[in-house]
């Protein structure tokens, strides 16, 4: 996929922060939109900024954890646009919790969400995506689908559960000689609002936890999206968002497993 001009992009999570950036970036260049998420209030002004740019778009309510409800939702596009060409699974939330502190009801709501609601996705849109004879899967994995962190394990487990998928989706493509482009995305810390809506295990402080994060962030969503769409354009297979998640990537291939080593004593630092 060299340019976006009258392709259909599918993008999850559109009502703010990442998907929003991606939805307007895409309009700028000329897609047909189809964005959904849970708040249909948040998506539908995504939506109607991205017409101020000229595109055609629209919002649908979208749960992600409904399997039913996403392949509806396939159809509903494809009636509303024809065959999707992009697909940008990219709906997610974030945990922080030590396995001890873990709740089986907090480990539950983030599997379904960042795990199921990829492979729903993926699965309720790929024979569109073929299709259309031009076509793209970008999956939003994460930094830390790349190397573990203490707190971090079932968010971990999604995101590193997304990246072993997307790779292997990759493969199969390529094997079948399908005409369809996969990329698992990898964002560090960008600026939106996915800390203020996080869960915390424990007695942690949310609040604390997330301004932390607003002050570490560097990358704001307009460069992530943009990061985004020239991966998809070169075919990448592994899009890295920001400094942070270069680094994080680097961290396994020069020490192997020894990166653990690394990062605890770089936690326990914080914590002293």
């Amino acid at each position: 996929m060299k340019n976006f001009q009258d392709k259909v992009a599918v993008i999850t999570g559109a009502g703010a922060g990442i998907g929003r950036a991606l939805a307007l970036e895409l309009a700028r260049n000329g897609a047909r939109l189809a964005l959904s998420g849970r708040d249909l209030a948040n998506v539908s002004e995504t939506a109607a900024l991205c017409e101020q740019a000229g595109a055609k778009a629209r919002a649908y309510k979208l749960d992600v954890t409904d399997r039913a409800a996403f392949y509806a939702h396939a159809e509903e596009v494809h009636t509303d646009f024809g065959p999707a060409n992009l697909l940008v699974n990219n709906a997610g939330v974030s945990l922080t919790a030590t396995v001890e502190e873990l709740s089986w009801e907090d480990f539950e709501w983030i599997v379904n969400i960042n795990f199921w609601g990829v492979m729903y996705g993926t699965k309720a849109f790929l024979p569109q995506v073929i299709a259309s004879g031009d076509g793209h899967i970008a999956n939003v994995s994460s930094m830390f689908g790349l190397a573990a962190c203490p707190s971090q394990g079932a968010y971990n487990a999604t995101k590193f559960g997304i990246r072993g998928f997307t790779d292997a989706l990759r493969q199969e493509m390529k094997i079948a000689g399908h005409p369809v482009g996969v990329s698992s995305v990898h964002p560090g810390m960008v600026k939106t609002e996915i800390a203020w809506k996080a869960r915390a295990g424990g007695d942690r402080d949310r609040d604390a936890l997330a301004a932390n994060f607003d002050r570490l962030a560097k990358t704001t969503p307009e460069a992530a999206a943009k990061i985004i769409l020239r991966g998809i354009q070169k075919d990448k297979a592994k899009i890295l968002v920001g400094a942070d998640a270069r680094v994080i990537d680097l961290l396994p291939r020069l020490f192997g497993s020894g990166y653990q080593r690394i990062i605890t004593a770089q936690m326990k630092n914080e914590v002293n």
